[in-house]
């Protein structure tokens, strides 16, 4: 299988994963807007529930819920995926808007890890699964970016390039123990 055929299954699936995850979480937010009594599906305890995080300032940063900038983003990365498998070539500038789309989108789940973390303290299983698939996303579009091999020419960017999937490993064990660290309390308490 081709580079270009695996990236576009890459984009598949994460843009799909985080396609159904925007749509889950926008239905539950317009369920509380038509019923403020509604418990969400993914509220399960005290630390996991989104009805907890969806109710946040920090939950429509740009006046409207941020699912609703999931479905237009993860719609477009599915689409690019499709795209792909069907044997088109992208330019190398539709990489670079899809890249830089990602980071921004990157940039965002990260601060939306620490706003969860550390000011709301509650958990959103969709909004993780949105956390899981942005850096990915990122590393497949930044990967078609450059000309081919353009990476692996300086030592820096050979390693970087070499070893992106072992960062993306790293960044998740990370993210895992800060969950651990921040709610270890109440961790405890389960076992």
């Amino acid at each position: 299988m081709n580079q270009r055929v695996l990236a576009g299954w890459a984009l598949v699936v994460l843009g799909g994963l985080g396609l159904l995850s925007a749509a889950a979480l926008a239905y539950e937010r317009f369920r509380l807007f038509v019923e403020p009594d509604y418990v969400p599906s993914c509220s399960i305890n005290p630390i996991i529930s989104c009805g907890s995080v969806m109710t946040t300032d920090q939950a429509s940063v740009f006046g409207f819920p941020n699912p609703l900038l999931g479905l237009v983003a993860f719609a477009v990365v599915l689409t690019s995926g499709v795209v792909l498998i069907g044997g088109a070539r992208l330019p190398r500038w539709y990489w670079g808007g899809l890249a830089v789309g990602c980071g921004l989108g990157l940039l965002f789940v990260h601060w939306l890890i620490f706003q969860s973390l550390y000011r709301i303290g509650a958990l959103c299983p969709y909004c993780m699964v949105v956390w899981a698939v942005q850096l990915p996303l990122f590393v497949v579009a930044l990967r078609h970016v450059g000309r081919p091999g353009a990476a692996s020419r300086s030592r820096f960017g050979g390693a970087l390039y070499r070893w992106r999937w072992n960062l993306v490993a790293l960044w998740y064990a990370g993210l895992v123990l800060l969950i651990l660290e921040r709610f270890w309390d109440y961790w405890r308490t389960l076992l």
